[in-house]
This record gives structure tokens, sequence and C-alpha cells, in this order.
């Protein structure tokens, strides 16, 4: 490596045809480089749209947060209140521990099934491209529309779903899907993971893309098998992008709201009521948008906490 390093730097210092010597990169010369104030001024739009459209709302909310502004009215500054009612609000903690076994148990299978059709796609075999189309539409589509197909397709006796489960001879076609808590659960867990590998299947299959083929014949040579390369090189070198892929799954189970919304409203009772759902219905059914601004506060806390660790975790060690 040394060598090639030399042979690099003698190159980069011969004299050019034309007798003198050839141009540097840096600070001298013919660089390209700029003022700081043209840096400042590329950077000044992204740097307004940030602080117009997300420090200052979340400073806001902040202020919110500390009193008792309702939707329509007069407010008071009550101070940390709202984030003392918070500590013992039964339905708060109720939401946010439903909340987090959903992500538990959601997040393993997204990644598992992204990974699998992302083997499936990786090559530029016939057909591959239709595949990735095909795996990845349900994404397109939004969940706001497949949860308002899967609202027609789990109704008893006449929906799809239970239209197959009576023909599998799994069920006698009359479950009611939405109305208990467990089976409402399961159906959307199902629907999500459908819907939503195909973006970690695109994630992976760049991640696996950009691994060199080199790599692969030459443990190939030495008599490694398929299995033995995925968990030797593939698994190992597509760490950052499984860790990225984990991020954003843990993000969107904790903001669970569409799905869960269209498809049981939080019932029966509150047994399907995400941490999402209940600062809605704090701050748009109960008129009380200081105390769901000081919910809203304590999850960016706690999603921001649960990244930085994710973070830290799963980062790679020199």
């Amino acid at each position: 490596m040394s060598a090639l390093a030399d042979r690099a730097a003698s190159r980069s210092t011969r004299p050019s045809r034309s007798g003198r010597p050839a141009a540097r990169s840096g600070t001298g010369g013919n660089a390209l480089t700029h003022p700081t104030r043209t840096g400042v001024l590329l950077v000044l739009p992204a740097l307004a749209f940030v602080v117009v459209f997300v420090l200052a709302p979340l400073v806001f909310a902040v202020y919110m947060s500390l009193t008792n502004w309702p939707l329509i009215g007069s407010y008071d500054f009550i101070g940390v209140a709202n984030y003392v009612a918070v500590a013992s609000d039964p339905v708060f903690w109720k939401s946010v521990g439903y909340t987090v076994l959903y992500t538990a148990i959601i997040t393993l299978p997204i990644l598992v099934v992204g990974y699998v059709l992302a083997l499936v796609v990786r090559s530029n075999r016939r057909g591959s491209t239709l595949f990735r189309t095909i795996f990845f539409l349900p994404y397109v589509i939004g969940l706001t529309t497949l949860s308002f197909l899967l609202v027609l397709e789990a109704q008893p006796s006449s929906g799809a779903v239970n239209i197959v489960l009576r023909w599998l001879g799994i069920t006698d076609g009359t479950t009611a899907w939405l109305v208990d808590g467990p089976l409402a659960t399961g159906l959307i867990i199902v629907m999500i993971v459908w819907a939503v590998s195909g973006l970690t299947m695109v994630l992976l299959m760049g991640g696996m893309q950009g691994i060199p083929r080199d790599v692969y014949e030459s443990a190939e040579m030495d008599g490694a098998g398929w299995w033995q390369r995925e968990r030797s090189i593939t698994v190992p070198l597509l760490r950052r992008t499984i860790a990225m892929s984990l991020v954003i799954s843990v993000i969107g189970s904790l903001l669970a709201f569409t799905q869960f919304y269209v498809l049981t409203r939080g019932g029966p009772g509150t047994d399907t009521q995400t941490v999402v759902m209940y600062v809605y219905q704090r701050g748009f059914v109960q008129l009380q948008l200081g105390a769901a601004s000081a919910l809203s506060i304590v999850l960016v806390v706690v999603i921001g906490l649960v990244t930085a660790a994710q973070f830290r975790l799963l980062r790679e060690k020199d």
C-alpha cells in the first residue's frame, strides 16, 4: 500500500507536458475554492426552512406546554403543571405500554421480510425490476389507502380476509377483527409488515449492490457456501444500512397513528390507542392543547433518547 501511495504522490508532483508543475488542490493557484460568504448564502435557504418549520414550532410548542392553552379562548401560564399531570395519567401510560409493545413486535418482522425481499431482487436477473416494483408498490400506495381497504376486507362474512381464512379452514369466516384488541393488533401488524417492508428492501438492496463482487468470489473460492457468505460478508458490511432501517422502523412505530385511527379509533375502549392517538384526543377532541403539547414534548424527548440508544448500540466499532 505504501508503494502505491508513493507512486500516486510522485504522479501528482510530476511536471506537465508544458514544463510547468501540475496544479495542486488547496487554497492557492487555480483551486476551486469559494469565499465563506458563498457557502453561507447557499446554506441560508435550508437553514431558513429548518428555523421556520422545525425550530419555531418546537419552541412555540414548549411555550404552549407551560400553559392551559385551549383551542378557543384565553389561556394562563401554569408552569410545569402539565408535565406533572403526565406522570399521574394512567391512560397515557397505558398508551405508552401499548405503543412500546407494538413497536417491539413489529420491528424484527419488517427487517427480516425486507431482507428476504432484498435477497430476491438484488440481482439483475430477468424479472428483478418487476418484482422490485411489486414489492415496493404497497409503500407507494400509502397507509391511509391501505387502511381504508382493510376496513372493507376485514368485515365479518363479506371481507376477503374472512373468505380466505374460511376457504383455508382456519376460521368459520365470521370473525370481527376490528372490535377485538389482540385480533385488531395482529391484523394491523400483518398489514404494516406487508406495506413497509418494501422500503426496507430498497435500503438493504442498495447496500447489497454496493458490496464488491470480488469479495463474494474470493469467499466462494475458499469454499464458503451461500449461508456463510451472507453471514460473514453481507450482514457485517450492511451493518450501517441495517441500523438505519431499524431506526426508521422504530421511529415510525412509535409515531403510529394513521392505521389505528382509520381501523380501530383506538378501540375497543383504549385497547389499541397509541401515544400519538392519545395526544390527538387530548388536543383536538378534549380541546386541551396545552396538555397535548406537553405530551408531544415528552414523546419527542423519548424518541430522541431511543434513537440515540439505537445508534450507540448499532454503531460500528473500529
